[in-house]
């Protein structure tokens, strides 16, 4: 029998990593027997993945995938950039050597991952395998900010940010851009050029931004 803790982890990545259709019902029953427990245990990690904005339940309807939203994904996106920046650059004052080493290794495996998503099949232990290199490299890279908020705020914002990415980009088209901006940010970083990883942060996530709501935001100003 699994953990619950295990359980989560995985339910987690699969409702993240487009093995559901957008709005599908995701019944506790069928996970139960695949888990091998109670549906009682799986109706509890739903809605705690609910709890997240992970997944949608209404009570009386049951839990279901979030469908695909342009203004959330623009909305996450904002905020991702936000936490990204501000965590990247308190990283790149207090990190040190030991940060930019990590920082390095992060990014050696997301590119080689990269790279067979790029090449492969995108099969479903590949794309769990690629959200966690990635997770791994933007969490590196704000992990030295000394603030525990920013970074438990980045980790909610990231599932949500790469659930909606995924349900808007099912082929993926984006990632050979992906391998060519994460490796401005390591060297921006390595750099630390605080204005250009700010530079370079915004221009590796802004495509997910909705050009009539940049434009507004821009004039308000």
């Amino acid at each position: 029998m699994n953990s619950s803790a295990s359980i989560y982890d995985n339910l987690r990545d699969r409702v993240v990593n487009g093995e559901f259709e957008p709005g599908q019902r995701l019944r506790p029953q069928g996970f139960s027997t695949e888990y091998d427990c109670a549906a009682a245990t799986i109706r509890e990690i739903l809605f705690r993945l609910s709890t997240v904005g992970l997944v949608d339940h209404h009570e009386g309807r049951g839990f279901h995938l979030p469908r695909q939203s342009p203004e959330l994904q623009h909305d996450l996106t904002t905020f991702r950039i936000m936490l990204e920046c501000e965590g990247a650059c308190l990283s790149i004052r207090n990190g040190g050597v030991a940060w930019e080493a990590r920082l390095s290794a992060a990014h050696h495996k997301l590119s080689h991952i990269e790279s067979r998503v790029h090449t492969g099949p995108k099969t479903s232990n590949l794309l769990a395998l690629w959200t966690a290199a990635e997770q791994e490299f933007h969490q590196t890279l704000i992990d030295a900010c000394e603030s525990d908020v920013l970074k438990e705020t980045h980790a909610v914002i990231y599932f949500r940010f790469r659930q909606q990415m995924i349900i808007s980009d099912s082929k993926f088209t984006f990632v050979p851009e992906n391998i060519e901006q994460h490796k401005r940010i390591l060297d921006a970083a390595l750099a630390h050029d605080e204005d250009l990883i700010r530079e370079r942060i915004h221009d590796h996530l802004s495509r997910n931004l909705l050009p009539g709501l940049i434009q507004l935001h821009a004039g308000a100003r």
